[in-house]
């Protein structure tokens, strides 16, 4: 699929096939929950804008090091970091930074540990790098290129968004694919009768499955 933004309000584990359970394994996360919308607005806005979508990500070492020992998570660590350097949190997206200098702007995106962004100035970018640097042990990953199972081209034309390899990874993943394919699940006119001997269903592989269907199909 390619083409089109994706706006559709999933989580980062829901990429993954999981499916959160409010009180049991999701309640309580130290970061926003990732909107992928939010995704489609940022890469609208970037070519609205005619700018470049970077990214980079926290090295594990800090991750799973200097956090926990500060007891802070990531997020807020972050965010703290950013609003005391000029940025701005946005209204309704808490976990997207603005910075505006000279009748330029600055977008950051935070995702946990990864972290998306862009200017209408190139060297507000450069800069942004460095100010990263300096706090964090970042590494640098260049243009946007794939995220949450998005695979994502920036051309001069346009920016293209495709799900190939989430695609195949789902196929592996569930076993098919080395299956037939077929236009329809079933046949149209066979009636539903329930099997007495057959084995019970695994729920959490169903929701596994479904979970990342819903993904897939909000393209």
């Amino acid at each position: 699929m390619q083409g089109g933004i994706m706006i559709r309000n999933k989580a980062r584990l829901v990429a993954q096939g999981y499916i959160q359970e409010e009180g049991i394994d999701y309640d309580e996360v130290f970061a926003p929950v990732v909107r992928i919308e939010t995704i489609g607005l940022f890469l609208a806005y970037a070519l609205f804008k005619d700018f470049v979508v970077y990214q980079m990500d926290v090295k594990s070492a800090f991750l799973y090091g200097k956090i926990e020992e500060e007891v802070y998570s990531l997020y807020e660590t972050l965010s703290a970091y950013l609003l005391d350097n000029g940025f701005q949190r946005g209204k309704i997206n808490k976990s997207l930074f603005i910075k505006n200098h000279k009748g330029n702007i600055l977008l950051v995106q935070v995702y946990v540990d990864d972290i998306i962004f862009g200017s209408t100035k190139k060297e507000l970018c450069n800069a942004f790098e460095k100010l990263m640097h300096e706090k964090f042990q970042m590494s640098s990953m260049g243009e946007l290129t794939f995220f949450l199972g998005l695979q994502v081209q920036q051309k001069k034309d346009g920016i293209f968004i495709s799900q190939d390899k989430y695609v195949i990874k789902i196929l592996k993943k569930f076993g098919f694919t080395e299956v037939k394919t077929t236009s329809t699940p079933m046949k149209t006119q066979k009636s539903l009768l329930k099997d007495e001997d057959g084995e019970e269903v695994d729920v959490y592989m169903y929701r596994s499955m479904i979970g990342s269907l819903m993904y897939l199909t909000s393209l």
